[in-house]
């Protein structure tokens, strides 16, 4: 089963362009991302930069996208990077969670990707149809 473990660190939605990460929390979050590897479940991980670095909204309406440049003010919850992890159960997943070292102003929401079984034998012959168009055509979607 693979999650999604999703940081969101409180004071991220007033930080600074040009913030980054300090050097001791950066050294604990590398041993941490040591062991998921060395466990052999880490598929991927990624830190984000805080939204008043170069980030942007689209939203949509009326079938028409709209643009806007961050930052944001009225943004509550910010995400600041995740992991993504391929494990055997849910309880697994929420164990490797609780091992994350965070701070107090930190919070990981841990939720399970949609796999292939979920959907009905239909969605299934889509889903298989796009990701082989998709591939030959050198996109490389990942296969559920």
């Amino acid at each position: 089963m693979r999650f999604m473990m999703i940081m969101y660190p409180k004071d991220y939605g007033t930080a600074k362009a040009g913030f980054v990460p300090d050097v001791t929390d950066m050294e604990a979050m590398r041993v941490y991302n040591e062991e998921l590897q060395k466990a052999g479940v880490l598929l991927a991980l990624d830190g984000l930069t805080p939204p008043a670095t170069m980030s942007a909204r689209v939203t949509f309406k009326g079938g028409k996208s709209k643009l806007t440049d961050g930052p944001f003010p009225e943004a509550k919850e910010v995400v600041g990077g995740y992991w993504v992890i391929d494990v055997k159960s849910r309880e697994e997943a929420l164990q490797w969670a609780s091992r994350i070292p965070g701070k107090d102003i930190e919070m990981v929401e841990v939720r399970r990707f949609f796999e292939m079984s979920d959907f009905g034998a239909a969605a299934q012959e889509n889903i298989e149809e796009f990701e082989k168009k998709t591939n030959e055509a050198g996109t490389n979607v990942p296969q559920q």
